[in-house]
């Protein structure tokens, strides 16, 4: 190391001086950051777990959280088949980070609070409390989702439910795939699709034979696998009883058998994926897997459409968290970084794209703890009605906007947006799977053709929702009128409904996104989103919005 006398001037010492650079967003408190929030919080019945959601805040935007959800994505999983003698392992390997995020998640419920605790306001609470979590680390958010969706189609098989459901209330996290002395804790994953069916379930070829009792012997391959070191999985397969046909089923299948046994779980390759490279997505291969029954034989789309209710709305909810992430980090470069003689998020036009990306996340926020609010145990036959409809309405639009949202939000950060040191890369390569995941945009417009044909109450509880609002704003009101014409013209031609379903699904559900923005938002919130997204002034890109909007003022609320 060459040594310099005092006061020698060194060429080039200076030429990495770091200026107009934001600090780190470190050591944050992204609950009390996000009023929004909190409000919506209060607003649907969960005041009451504030303390715990403001601990959770602060403990995910603390350095060794976002330190981990780093680390988790750079070290990615590995799948060992075999150990070194040449045993069946079947295992995953995550890093150590993957294991501390995870694990403070399930120790604040955001797996299966609602469940665990029930009381009113708990499922918008464990709502609040995942949005937290996938806030600042997306992949996790998988495994948490299906083990609090699936409790839906496990509480009705007590077989299953008596063992299982306990474990999966545990607010333990043990990442070992263990024999001896079993586990205190579970989660639990998917495996449903196959590579020639998709979203086709009906046309899977996995068999299932059934072995007497509640138990079926599986042969098959699925093409997707989430999660693949959960302790249990819901699959879905055509069995047999005595040579005789039962029908599409579903089964539960476990990692370790009863007796004490590894089951058979091949894990044949990990997918190569789009966004978090955190969480493994496996194809697995069953010969000679024990599974035990779910529901009813032949019944198995039955059995696991309440998961599937479950887990479209925390496709929302982590589109919601997703929108967040991107509004704080956007909002956080323009505030500490100056161009042309100015803070950036006092230049016009990135505050007018600052406020449209921050009403874009306060409508999704609040579509996702309403939806959460209609989950609730003590729901109406009206909520469970509104549900059944709203819940793929939202599914489909807001998962829609969630990759524009996330590229217009890194487009703040300039080219610092564009690596992967800095999260919205990340965020923007993670936001498409939510608009794939549980039925792609096709699936779910039809899905929704679908709950509008088949039941009219969850049809008339969606009007009624849309009627709290009426006459609060005429650009909405008109918006109801067109959108419920074309719902009438479409149930007259059912021929020309599947070419008008995209259509049909956005206009409903931007008629229920502006309806809670009325009812929830501060006005000026609302109104701007209303006609931004409804009215004539309404523009195709985000920041286009209606003259005379004190964009200022909406961001400074975010």
């Amino acid at each position: 190391m060459t040594s310099f006398a005092r006061g020698q001037r060194v060429i080039g010492a200076a030429t990495h001086y770091v200026e107009n650079q934001p600090p780190w967003r470190v050591d944050v408190d992204e609950y009390a950051l996000n009023p929004p929030l909190g409000a919506a919080v209060r607003a649907f019945g969960a005041e009451w777990a504030e303390d715990g959601l403001r601990e959770a805040g602060a403990l995910v935007g603390s350095g060794p959280f976002q330190r981990d959800a780093d680390l988790a994505n750079v070290h990615t999983p590995a799948a060992h088949a075999h150990d070194r003698w040449g045993f069946r392992l079947d295992e995953v390997e995550y890093d150590a980070s993957y294991h501390r995020v995870i694990a403070e998640a399930v120790a604040r419920g955001a797996h299966t609070s609602a469940w665990a605790q029930p009381r009113p306001g708990a499922h918008v609470a464990r709502a609040a409390m995942f949005m937290l979590f996938a806030q600042v680390e997306p992949g996790h958010a998988c495994p948490v989702s299906m083990t609090h969706a699936a409790v839906a189609s496990i509480e009705g098989s007590p077989w299953v439910a008596d063992e299982w459901l306990p474990r999966l209330y545990s607010r333990e996290y043990d990442p070992r795939l263990i024999v001896d002395g079993g586990k205190a804790s579970a989660l639990i994953g998917m495996a449903m699709t196959e590579k020639q069916g998709g979203s086709d379930v009906r046309a899977g070829t996995t068999v299932g034979e059934s072995m007497g009792g509640h138990a079926y012997q599986l042969t098959g391959h699925k093409w997707f696998c989430s999660a693949p070191m959960s302790d249990g999985f819901l699959v879905l397969a055509h069995t047999r009883s005595g040579g005789v046909e039962e029908g599409l089923t579903c089964v539960f299948v476990p990692r370790i058998l009863p007796h004490g046994m590894r089951n058979a779980f091949r894990i044949q390759r990990l997918k190569d994926k789009l966004g978090n490279r955190s969480n493994a997505s496996a194809e697995v291969e069953f010969d000679g897997t024990v599974g035990f029954l779910i529901g009813e034989p032949g019944r198995g789309v039955r059995a696991i459409i309440e998961m599937v209710q479950r887990t479209r709305l925390d496709c929302v909810l982590g589109t919601a968290a997703g929108m967040r992430q991107s509004v704080a980090e956007a909002l956080w470069h323009a505030r500490g970084r100056e161009a042309f003689g100015a803070l950036l998020v006092d230049q016009p036009a990135m505050t007018g794209v600052l406020a449209d990306l921050a009403l874009e996340y306060e409508a999704a926020m609040l579509t996702g703890l309403r939806l959460a609010q209609l989950f609730e145990a003590e729901a109406s036959d009206r909520d469970i009605a509104l549900r059944r409809l709203a819940t793929p309405v939202s599914k489909y639009w807001v998962c829609k906007r969630g990759p524009h949202h996330a590229y217009e939000a890194l487009e703040c950060l300039g080219g610092n947006g564009y690596t992967e040191s800095f999260p919205l890369a990340r965020r923007y390569r993670e936001q498409p799977v939510m608009a794939i995941w549980e039925g792609s945009g096709n699936v779910i417009a039809l899905d929704v053709l679908r709950a509008l044909t088949r039941d009219r109450e969850s049809g008339e509880a969606f009007a009624d929702e849309l009627a709290a609002t009426a006459g609060s704003s005429a650009v909405l009101d008109r918006h109801v009128e067109r959108t419920l014409a074309l719902l009438r013209r479409l149930a007259a031609d059912p021929d020309e409904a599947p070419s008008q379903a995209r259509r049909l699904s956005e206009d409903l559900a931007l008629a229920f996104q502006a309806s809670l923005m009325l009812r929830h938002a501060p006005g000026q919130d609302a109104d701007t989103f209303i006609a931004a997204r409804l009215g004539e002034e309404r523009g195709a890109q985000y920041g286009v919005l209606p003259s005379g909007t004190d964009a200022a003022a909406i961001v400074a609320r975010h």
